[in-house]
């Protein structure tokens, strides 16, 4: 299976942003792509009350294009994530939806972990605007390969990543918006930890460059397999990227090394460790 992945500039101009997801996930299609992720808030990316503004609930234009291209190219598109305006709630959701080629949702996944963090000097609260999800989301590509859904901050939990692999991921999808700092320091190494750690192949869709507001990502938007090699790396610019994921590699790994097997949860739980099983 041939993978790709989005590495876009996201403003508050959902038009453009949109345009420019359309080209780069078309030019990820024509070079063989069948599964392809877009990075995080692709649809709207500011301050929070840019994104705010920027809100769309799930029938909306954002994921109603995802679903046309997605069906016009016959490819699996996880659409990064959106602002999702949800009813009855002053608070928007980080939100990806896993479409399938034939434009149906398989899965829909609303972000975790709130990114309520101080980075050189920058605060950022994303509970004040935003609310949690509370299920852990396992969709499943046309093939059956079972597809792992995450975003950024999340990345930085290895336990929702061995919760994905208990529940059948193979593959599993970051789409991010990464600081340039954390880009920097911790995004690579957090990238192939998780899919060391899983066994997996790991696509990490990263925004790139300045944002309104102030706020810059970092890029390096790139693809990692099992063994923790990095398949597929992007430059410095708004590009898509592509590899190819071998899944004998990825049996090959669990057959000679399987410690997603020699897990010991009953311990794990006997030190107070929440485990999935």
């Amino acid at each position: 299976m041939r993978a790709g992945a989005i590495q876009l500039n996201a403003t508050d101009d959902t038009d453009r942003n949109l345009a420019t997801a359309d080209r780069l996930v078309r030019d990820a299609a024509a070079r063989g792509a069948e599964l392809v992720v877009l990075p995080e808030k692709w649809s709207v990316l500011g301050t929070q009350e840019q994104i705010a503004a920027g809100a769309q609930p799930l029938d909306g234009a954002c994921i109603t294009w995802a679903r046309t291209v997605a069906r016009e190219l016959s490819i699996e598109l996880v659409a990064g994530s959106i602002a999702e305006r949800v009813r009855d709630s002053e608070k928007t959701s980080n939100t990806s939806v896993h479409v399938g080629p034939d434009g149906e949702p398989r899965a829909v996944y609303r972000k975790l972990h709130m990114f309520d963090v101080e980075v050189d000097g920058t605060v950022y609260a994303e509970s004040e605007r935003e609310q949690p999800g509370d299920e852990v989301v396992c969709s499943e590509l046309t093939d059956g390969t079972g597809l792992g859904l995450s975003i950024c901050y999340d990345v930085r939990f290895p336990e929702l990543y061995q919760a994905l692999a208990a529940r059948g991921a193979q593959v599993i999808a970051v789409p991010a918006a990464f600081t340039l700092p954390t880009t920097r320091d911790h995004w690579e190494l957090l990238l192939r930890a998780r899919a060391i750690e899983t066994q997996s192949f790991v696509i990490g869709a990263n925004q790139i460059g300045s944002h309104p507001g102030g706020f810059r990502s970092g890029g390096r938007s790139m693809i990692v397999d099992p063994w923790g090699l990095v398949l597929a790396s992007a430059p410095d610019t708004e590009t898509a990227i592509v590899a190819d994921l071998d899944f004998s590699v990825l049996r090959d790994v669990r057959r000679r090394l399987p410690s997603l097997t020699h897990r010991r949860p009953e311990v794990y739980e006997s030190a107070g460790l929440e485990v999935h099983r």
